[in-house]
């Protein structure tokens, strides 16, 4: 987002927190090798990045994956994932592996992508940082080392961390990071992306929770069931906020514009689809509020469709901070007309990319229940 439309935000009061600390789980290493030795059938493919805009190139050095969680449960996925239309799911490799299904099973959070990551000998990734990965973004990237020697070696936030294998960590990646190997023999961590909650942090060292900036703490929130009535009931044409689907960056787009929307029923869940392309599947988390599939509550859309002048509240949250965007229902669908919005209530404005934008809120704190 350029400068000119970026919400001010204040400084990160989570930047004094250590930029790695050991959480209370520890596993059996030998066992978790193994398991890893006995998948020398599967080829390690390549890491990619992946966007708002599709994956990425494969990165050109030795830094090799095999999912055991990912999007749609794809063994060729060697992304994260992102919001979309897909949940993560396990994947064949898992199903193999049953003392890793053990390990994951005691972590006591949601869990997105979980990846087998090899970093080779001699092998080191440029500095970079995991964007919208921490506390305030609703998503931590922890690891276990499986495999691993002297040498190799994870420098966040300017300091240097050697972890033995078979503990859980978390390290701060929104912080810039450089993974490196020195040492002669492929190094390999277990990488699980999880959603916060009350219980894995809990897991925390007592001196990084007694810092932490509770309030800056995106925690997961249950799903919450719809029925097939309500979910119908919630159809309607809708603008866009421009920037609202740059779910792993800033692209630039101004929020004051809009793209052409419509929440709508596909293969019997409520999609978000912009300019006819349906985009994300949306995730109840209670009072029509929606969070993105495959996503957390860091970007989420209210459905506000009782008051006289519906409107959708688009939510971007960054800890406490939250950055909402108001727009105009243009129509509702009637009940007696299937799942899309109907024509006959369409208002001479549907089809315009004209901008309905009738507020803008920017909030210095969540109500309770949505950020702890």
């Amino acid at each position: 987002m350029s400068p000119r439309t970026r919400p001010s935000m204040p400084e990160a009061p989570w930047s004094h927190l250590p930029p790695a600390a050991p959480l209370d789980l520890a596993v059996d290493a030998v066992r978790l090798a193994e398991e890893v030795a006995a998948l020398s059938d599967l080829t390690w493919r390549a890491n990619r990045p992946v966007s708002q805009s599709g994956l990425g190139a494969e990165d050109a050095f030795d830094w090799k994956i095999i999912p055991l969680r990912g999007p749609g449960g794809s063994a060729r996925r060697t992304d994260p994932g992102g919001a979309g239309l897909e949940d993560h799911r396990d994947t064949a490799a898992l199903a193999r592996c049953p003392y890793h299904a053990e390990v994951l099973s005691q972590i006591p959070a949601p869990l997105h992508s979980v990846r087998l990551m090899a970093l080779g000998p001699g092998a080191e990734t440029h500095e970079h940082r995991d964007g919208r990965t921490n506390f305030p973004w609703g998503s931590l990237r922890l690891h276990i080392p499986v495999v691993t020697q002297p040498g190799a070696e994870l420098v966040v936030g300017g300091r240097t961390y050697h972890w033995p294998a078979g503990r859980l960590w978390y390290a701060d990646f929104d912080r810039l990071h450089v993974a490196r190997n020195r040492s002669p023999r492929r190094r390999v961590h277990l990488v699980v992306d999880c959603v916060p909650t009350l219980a894995l942090m809990a897991l925390f060292p007592a001196d990084f929770r007694a810092q932490l900036p509770w309030s800056d703490v995106l925690l997961a929130r249950e799903t919450v069931p719809l029925q097939r009535f309500e979910q119908e009931d919630l159809c309607c044409e809708i603008d866009v906020p421009a920037n609202f689907p740059d779910w792993s960056d800033d692209s630039g787009a101004d929020p004051a514009h809009s793209l052409p929307g419509a929440v709508q029923m596909v293969d019997d869940r409520l999609v978000l689809s912009i300019a006819g392309e349906p985009r994300f599947g949306l995730v109840h988390i209670g009072n029509a509020e929606f969070r993105l599939q495959g996503w957390t509550d860091e970007r989420t859309v209210a459905l506000d469709l009782m008051r006289p002048d519906p409107v959708a509240r688009f939510r971007v949250r960054r800890g406490r901070f939250t950055d909402e965007q108001v727009r105009v229902v243009r129509s509702v669908r009637s009940p007696s007309i299937g799942p899309t919005c109907s024509p006959a209530t369409r208002s001479p404005a549907i089809g315009s990319t004209r901008s309905s934008v009738i507020g803008s809120v920017r909030s210095s704190a969540i109500e309770s229940g949505a950020v702890a």
